[in-house]
């Protein structure tokens, strides 16, 4: 399966998992994709149904997205934007990307907020109370050389197609207003916030929401599919089996490079929860006996990623 990555970079996004949610959904009927939380749309733009209706509650993702779909930013806009403000940022030694923050932070314009998403540090969407974007710069003054320019053009190009090829509706609403729209044809993917773990988001996310994005998928009577975390090597996301207990779970082992050490080095099992019985999953009961009695907890394959090994030369 050939991945579709996003222009717009953030963390928490599903690129490496699309392949893995794609194969658990591909057989399930539907007539619209609903997503709740967009994100970044990468999940969406992979799974590609014909009608989708994607929402969030960060106005500047839906209006870049709104803006490629009015062909307002195509790639040969972004190539031209990218390269006269990268020069910019060169020639100021880096200076020049806080003023196009603050000059997003001032009109929004999502072509600026494109060049904040791949110069700031570490791919974070951070705002401040105010909702203006926080997130220093990524110390890269070259950061938009050719091949990156190259690279986000093209990435634009692929998304703007997909985009025109399907019956897509972009809008900037709170999760409960998307929810108190469904249909019970629907087949809604909800990534939200990962509770009980640290994120960097538009709005914060509560144990309060999660228990009405739970009740409110319930009432709905459609078909449901929800990306959460289920453990990590410390501890297990007691959620899963409390608010989501009626649920199935597939589960993928992940991992995240937060260093060159190995010890640095962490798993998490990401969990695909469901209202119906997918590809890999099984069902909630039998995920809690496995973590009580020290078994497997993956439903998919576990990944093979070995570290490169140390060579000692004696001589």
């Amino acid at each position: 399966m050939k991945i579709f990555v996003p222009p717009i970079k953030s963390q928490g996004i599903k690129s490496k998992l699309v392949e893995w949610i794609s194969s658990n959904v591909e057989a399930v009927e539907f007539d619209r994709w609903v997503e709740p939380f967009m994100g970044t749309g990468a999940v969406a733009f992979n799974v590609r149904p014909l009608k989708a209706l994607l929402c969030d509650s960060n106005p500047h993702l839906i209006n870049f997205y709104k803006a490629i779909q009015r062909k307002e930013i195509t790639s040969g806009v972004v190539k031209h934007f990218l390269s006269e403000e990268g020069k910019k940022l060169l020639d100021t030694e880096g200076a020049h990307y806080y003023v196009i923050r603050n000059r997003f932070n001032e009109n929004g314009n999502p072509l600026d907020f494109l060049f904040l998403s791949r110069a700031c540090f570490n791919g974070m969407m951070r705002f401040n109370k105010k909702g203006g974007f926080n997130v220093p710069f990524c110390k890269k003054p070259n950061r938009f050389a050719q091949s990156l320019i190259t690279k986000i053009t093209n990435q634009v190009s692929n998304i703007s197609q997909i985009i025109a090829q399907g019956d897509y509706e972009f809008r900037h609403q709170d999760f409960q207003k998307t929810l108190s729209e469904l249909k019970s044809s629907d087949l809604v993917y909800a990534d939200p916030p990962y509770i009980g773990r640290h994120v960097d988001y538009f709005d914060s996310w509560s144990e309060e929401e999660e228990i009405i994005l739970h009740s409110r998928l319930e009432k709905s009577k459609c078909k449901f599919i929800l990306s959460t975390w289920l453990s990590n090597k410390y501890r297990t996301n007691d959620y899963v089996f409390s608010v989501w207990e009626n649920c199935y779970i597939a589960t993928k082992e992940h991992f995240y490079h937060l260093g060159g050490k190995e010890t640095n080095r962490n798993a998490v099992y990401e969990a695909l929860l469901s209202n119906i019985k997918l590809k890999d999953s099984i069902s909630n009961t039998e995920m809690k006996y496995r973590i009580q009695n020290d078994k497997s907890q993956l439903t998919s394959k576990s990944i093979n990623s070995n570290l490169p090994e140390q060579l000692l030369f004696k001589l």
